[in-house]
């Protein structure tokens, strides 16, 4: 079972102009963060001025969630509903892929 999030949703039309969405999902991955101690003090003080500017400044704050491109979705708005899932985006679901099924669930 992989964990998915509503990435983008956009509306489309097409080739026979039927209109319908496009629903991009991507993997819904946490990297894990580790402590690393850096063995001489030149290194340290150099950590710690770095932690300062990433509490000034969010923008230097490393990423926690890395985001994989996983499934998009092309649906007409008759197969969105037969679907019966009301994507929203950041939404998180459950994908699960078995005997030539694909199953959606909303992660607790």
């Amino acid at each position: 079972m992989t964990r998915v999030r509503v990435q983008k949703i956009e509306s489309i039309q097409d080739p026979e102009g039927n209109l319908g969405k496009r629903i991009e999902l991507i993997e819904d991955r946490v990297i894990p963060r580790f402590a690393v101690r850096p063995s001489t003090e030149e290194a340290r003080m150099a950590q710690d001025v770095i932690k300062a500017l990433q509490q000034q400044l969010p923008m230097l704050t490393p990423r926690t969630q890395l985001a994989l491109p996983k499934v998009i979705l092309f649906l007409t708005e008759r197969e969105y509903e037969e679907l019966g899932i009301d994507f929203d985006v950041n939404q998180i679901y459950e994908l699960e892929l078995s005997g030539q099924a694909i199953r959606f669930r909303k992660a607790p």
